[in-house]
């Protein structure tokens, strides 16, 4: 009895003993199997951090692109308004530079030098020595040439903002003067060439208006066109243009008028 009692007793203890190991076993799973979920989780948030970061990396690419889309697109513009700033200029100072050389004129050229500066023999007289049926009976032509002489130096030296009150000032003084027509073209000029597109209009609408059968008339028409395309009314600037090469065949307004439709053409393709 006492051996049973004994083997008993050592199988009671073993189990005693044995018990906190399988509890400890048993609190180690539980411990990893934690770990291993907050692991999951981990990743799992990573993850999503991960997606939304390229998102955002690819939204910020999107905006870039676009920007730089806007931005090429605004270059292209200031460089279209660069040039067309250029030739307005430039049409300007070509036109200044054949009234100060006094160079003859064709037949069929609009640009008009001063009567203050032409050089060469009575019979090709410039055509702003020329009368467009105003009565010279009441007035000083020697008072309307000075007048004009000094407008039309403001406008050479580039001074427009002077050059287009002396040539205002003018038309109040004479406006059935000889050189009505050339100061009425020259005023808008003057508006033209520093973008006061709209005043620049109503100046040669009133040559056109008052002295259609001018010489300026075609320069005149061919202004009236290019104001009304600044002024975004692009679908009557081209009738205008369009009447100009009607109107004035093989005249250098007419090739001009010519060069501003094929530009416009191009731009709308």
């Amino acid at each position: 009895m006492s051996v049973v009692f004994v083997r008993a007793a050592l199988f009671a203890a073993t189990l005693v003993v044995a018990a906190p190991s399988w509890a400890e076993r048993q609190s180690l799973g539980d411990r990893v199997t934690a770990l291993e979920q907050a692991a999951a989780n981990q990743n799992q948030a990573g993850n999503q951090a991960n997606i939304e970061l390229l998102n955002r990396i690819a939204q910020l690419q999107s905006d870039v692109q676009a920007m730089r889309g806007q931005v090429e697109q605004l270059q292209n513009e200031n460089a279209q308004l660069k040039q067309r700033n250029h030739d307005q200029y430039g049409d300007l100072d070509t036109r200044l530079q054949k009234l100060e050389g006094g160079a003859p004129r064709p037949a069929s050229a609009t640009a008009s030098p001063p009567p203050v500066a032409v050089p060469g023999p009575p019979v090709a007289a410039p055509e702003d020595t020329h009368t467009d049926g105003a009565d010279t009976a009441t007035r000083n032509p020697t008072n309307e040439t000075a007048a004009y002489g000094a407008a039309f130096d403001s406008l050479k030296r580039g001074d427009y903002v002077e050059s287009a009150r002396a040539f205002k000032i003018f038309l109040d003084n004479y406006p059935q003067a000889t050189l009505a027509p050339n100061a009425w073209y020259w005023l808008g000029e003057s508006y033209y060439v520093t973008q006061n597109y709209p005043i620049a209009l109503d100046a040669f609408q009133n040559l056109l208006a008052q002295f259609p059968d001018s010489g300026k008339a075609p320069d005149a028409l061919l202004k009236k066109g290019y104001c009304l395309i600044e002024m975004k009314q692009v679908g009557v600037g081209e009738q205008t243009l369009q009447q100009v090469i009607d109107q004035y065949p093989g005249s250098d307004a007419a090739g001009l008028a010519q060069n501003r439709l094929r530009e416009l053409s191009l731009d709308q393709h």
